[in-house]
């Protein structure tokens, strides 16, 4: 069973709109400063690279990517030992983190809801999602159905 879903950091897109309004005005007042225009392309550049998070499904691997790709990371199916909904906190924030009590890597976009995957290395993943369920069963039913 293949899964395939983008969801949008809504949040993160009206920062970057905002941002650019703000950095224009910037540019502006500085007769368009070589130094600050570099500076303010990077900042954009890192803000577009978190405004999705794809997450794929296959035979094999749970993947997902940030973005255009400048962050992707491959879980192998075969090393996931369980999947379950969870509700991240809002202090857990958005983006790439890790939380140290209780130990894990938490990445989203946008929302609170996300599937929570543990490895058989004891690690625990939280992947953001805005379909909970249906990206839960997938991973459940895959894993299901590996060979031990």
């Amino acid at each position: 069973m293949n899964y395939k879903h983008t969801q949008i950091g809504h949040l993160i897109i009206f920062t970057l709109f905002a941002t650019s309004v703000l950095f224009w005005v910037i540019l502006y007042k500085n007769n368009f400063n070589p130094l600050i225009l570099i500076f303010m392309f990077f900042i954009l550049f890192i803000l577009v690279s978190f405004s999705s998070l794809n997450v794929m499904v296959d035979e094999n691997h749970l993947q997902i990517k940030f973005g255009y790709g400048i962050y992707k990371k491959r879980f192998i199916l075969k090393e996931i030992i369980s999947a379950r909904v969870v509700k991240n906190h809002w202090y857990y924030g958005w983006g790439i983190r890790t939380w140290f009590w209780p130990y894990m890597s938490i990445y989203n976009v946008s929302g609170f809801d996300a599937v929570e995957i543990r490895m058989k290395n004891n690690k625990i993943y939280r992947i953001g999602t805005d379909e909970p369920k249906k990206l839960e069963q997938t991973i459940l039913q895959v894993i299901k159905h590996i060979p031990k």
